[in-house]
């Protein structure tokens, strides 16, 4: 069974803005980017790091074969990186860009009437 937890106010989630919401014994990274809210664990998966309490959301450099291998900016505003090791995960899919087969959980974020809350 599912439980719904109001976190807050829309407002106190500005765009490109994150903070971590305690939610019974969970700390959960709850994200704006480019206006869409994003939820997730606040735990990396690599040494139990505090995953989402960086500093700020950026993004990365990637080279791919379509651009004949030239590095590019990638992800602006979507990718956190583990304060402990660095590693990097895109928050709107929870994926590992360190290690592609790693993704961490999401929670679903809804947003009614201004009222932000999570469901699991």
């Amino acid at each position: 069974m599912s439980e719904v937890h109001v976190i807050g106010k829309l407002e106190e989630f500005p765009e490109g803005s994150h903070r971590v919401v305690t939610v019974g014994r969970r700390r959960i990274g709850v994200f704006n980017v480019k206006g869409s809210l994003h939820a997730l664990p606040n735990l990396c998966p690599h040494q139990t790091g505090p995953l989402c309490e960086v500093k700020k959301v950026t993004g990365t450099t990637q080279a791919r074969a379509e651009n004949d291998w030239a590095i590019e900016w990638a992800f602006d505003q979507e990718i956190i990186a583990c304060p402990w090791h660095g590693i990097e995960y895109h928050v709107p899919t929870g994926r590992c860009l360190t290690f592609p087969e790693i993704s961490i959980r999401s929670y679903e974020v809804a947003v009614d009437d201004g009222v932000v809350s999570l469901e699991f």
